[in-house]
């Protein structure tokens, strides 16, 4: 891994990378967020279906997720905008918490790590919002890249949802 940051110019000042000369390549990236819920609060939502009186919360979550995978460039001051072929979120509950999982794809010059971290973050705080009125304890932990593939290097492994 180079140490020179590929975000600043000689003059240590910001740019947007020149991606120009860089092949067309398929490339894929998955990342997760974790939102943690009281106990008390996971089994009112499993009772509810997962409906509170602000509509169906991972439904909205999921579009939301799509949203700001979208809106990544608009978001992140230094990102390019990307055409995306494909975002898939996924999220499931596991105990106390709802994992959710962003998949994006495009075939570019540069990585879908920011539109993939984005969308489950996006996701996330959807959740939070659809489910604070139940309690503000509900913790949003780690968002992380979980794998990606294309361009100069593939890191994990791409699951699908």
């Amino acid at each position: 891994m180079s140490t020179q940051l590929s975000h600043v110019d000689d003059q240590q000042q910001p740019r947007m990378v020149d991606v120009g000369a860089k092949a067309v390549t398929r490339r894929t990236a998955q990342a997760r967020a974790r939102v943690t819920f009281p106990a008390e609060v996971a089994q009112r939502l499993h009772e509810a279906g997962y409906v509170t009186p602000k509509g169906a919360v991972l439904t909205v979550a999921q579009v939301a997720g799509v949203m700001g995978a979208k809106a990544t460039s608009q978001l992140i001051p230094l990102c390019h905008p990307l055409a995306i072929d494909q975002c898939d979120i996924a999220i499931h509950m596991e105990g106390v918490d709802a994992l959710v999982d962003c998949t994006v794809s495009c075939s570019g010059r540069t990585g879908v790590e920011m539109e993939a971290l984005t969308g489950a973050s996006v996701a996330a705080l959807t959740i939070y919002d659809m489910c604070k009125a139940m309690s503000h304890d509900i913790v949003i932990g780690e968002i992380r890249l979980v794998s990606k593939t294309g361009g100069k290097s593939d890191f994990g492994t791409v699951e699908t949802a």
